[in-house]
């Protein structure tokens, strides 16, 4: 059986000890604890050695934590904070009411009624308050709670003991010889002849090396940066803009009337404060409420410039492409996106309230509905998808519209954005007088499709063993 200078050193050691850390180890072999557990690796894939791996888990409070061990929860804080009864708007002026309330109700402290909260006579002590003085003898649910709220963290030890089998006690008690060996030969070795002198370390070809993980940019940055660069060599300007956009420009100036659902709070983040509304916003105006100078009648009804005021987060990417275009009303212009859009979606494997939106336009005065076709077919065939396919869809700003299919295998057919020509409610206001091409597509579905993917959260997981599986080039593409 063939054994390194390292590993006969080490059984010989185990020899005596039978059992040892790769720290007490180490001062003896005077090698770094890591490389011990290396050597007893390779002697436990000989059944020399056993080497066993425990991780022991502690919790410690954090700063927050410290404090309020110190100060009381916030719920109690609350609780001290007030007599008998108290109204909800009083102690929304204390620094706790946020999470104390929810608490206070929650362990029993509290019952509210009529927008007053009374206490009702029992306030003991809670699990989180009892074990928040000694956190690992909690039970495992208070232990959750814990470190949800923050309260403590997480600390991960490992611990490895190496333990010499009999088979190992039988070859050291039947004599190793310790021969220093040479892994590296020099120019010197090699010219003079002295290699063959030397005693040379064997190496087994069969085995695997220790992997090494180089630094590299996330998976999911890597594909927007494709598409970017995509989308550059087609000849396109990158946009950038806001996330916080007034309702002028993320619903109005879009043609989207203002009693459309998607503006009400179940789909839109609406923010505090007023957006002031551009220069010409009247056209937009006569746009909505008759049709303005065109052949479209508009919505009719009364348009209200005070609702076009609101401040949004951007619910896509669409309300920068028709500022560019307010402010380029001269062709040619070609322009795209690449930003992330927030909506007020439920989370589950398919849906986020943010993520990212590919938006691109294009305005000239010879394009057309084939021209808009090539252009997304072109983009999707740079993606690595070899078969796409269209097939007419509806969408507010654009008609005629399309939506882009790709063929997945196992899958089929994957509808992977929208697309058309901007109606002329959209860029009359504007003085535009030719056609604009525009399309966007979910750039995290396109990276669910790429990388096998069937949950949406784990492109914003801080997953480190999925980022290290991830190739660098993924599908014949960097």
């Amino acid at each position: 059986m063939q054994l390194t200078l390292n590993e006969k050193r080490l059984l010989l050691e185990l020899e005596k000890t039978g059992t040892t850390t790769p720290e007490e180890m180490g001062s003896i072999l005077s090698r770094p604890a890591e490389s011990v557990v290396q050597y007893g690796g390779l002697l436990s894939q000989k059944g020399l050695a056993t080497v066993e791996r425990n991780v022991t888990t502690t919790l410690s409070l954090t700063e927050e934590g410290s404090r309020y061990l110190t100060e009381g929860l916030p719920e109690r804080q609350l609780y001290d904070s007030f007599g008998d009864s108290s109204s909800i708007a009083d102690l929304n002026a204390h620094p706790h009411a946020k999470i104390g309330l929810g608490w206070m109700k929650r362990l029993g402290w509290v019952k509210i009624e009529s927008g007053m909260v009374k206490k009702t006579g029992d306030a003991a002590l809670s699990p989180l308050e009892i074990n928040l003085k000694n956190p690992n003898a909690a039970p495992a649910d208070i232990k959750k709670d814990l470190l949800k709220r923050g309260l403590v963290i997480e600390d991960e030890s490992v611990r490895y003991l190496i333990c010499i089998t009999d088979e190992g006690k039988k070859l050291a008690a039947a004599g190793i010889t310790l021969t220093e060996e040479t892994g590296t030969l020099t120019a010197d070795q090699i010219s003079s002849g002295a290699w063959k002198d030397l005693s040379l370390r064997r190496y087994d070809i069969t085995k695997l090396p220790r992997p090494v993980w180089p630094g590299k940019i996330h998976p999911y940055q890597r594909m927007i940066d494709e598409m970017r660069r995509i989308l550059l060599d087609m000849g396109f300007t990158e946009l950038h803009g806001s996330i916080i956009q007034g309702a002028f420009w993320n619903f109005d100036a879009l043609f989207q009337p203002q009693d459309h659902p998607a503006r009400e709070m179940q789909d839109t983040f609406h923010l505090a404060g007023k957006q002031d509304l551009p220069g010409g916003w009247e056209k937009v105006r006569d746009m909505h409420e008759s049709g303005g100078d065109t052949s479209s009648t508009g919505w009719g009804g009364k348009w209200d410039p005070e609702k076009a005021k609101a401040t949004v987060l951007r619910t896509h990417t669409t309300s920068l492409s028709i500022q560019h275009l307010a402010g380029h009303q001269n062709p040619p212009v070609k322009a795209f996106c690449i930003g992330r859009v927030y909506r007020r979606e439920a989370i589950d494997p398919t849906h986020l309230p943010e993520f990212e939106q590919l938006e691109g336009i294009v305005m000239d005065s010879n394009v057309n509905f084939r021209n808009l076709l090539g252009f997304l077919k072109e983009f999707y065939v740079r993606m690595g998808f070899e078969s796409v396919r269209f097939r007419p869809g509806y969408f507010p700003y654009t008609e005629p519209s399309v939506e882009p299919e790709v063929y997945i295998e196992d899958l089929g057919w994957v509808e992977l954005g929208g697309a058309g020509i901007f109606r002329e409610e959209v860029t009359s206001p504007w003085g535009i007088n030719c056609p604009v091409l525009a399309w966007g597509l979910g750039v995290s579905r396109v990276a669910m499709l790429r990388m096998g993917l069937t949950d949406l959260r784990e492109l914003y997981q801080s997953d480190i063993d999925w980022v290290r599986r991830m190739p660098v080039v993924h599908g014949g593409r960097c």
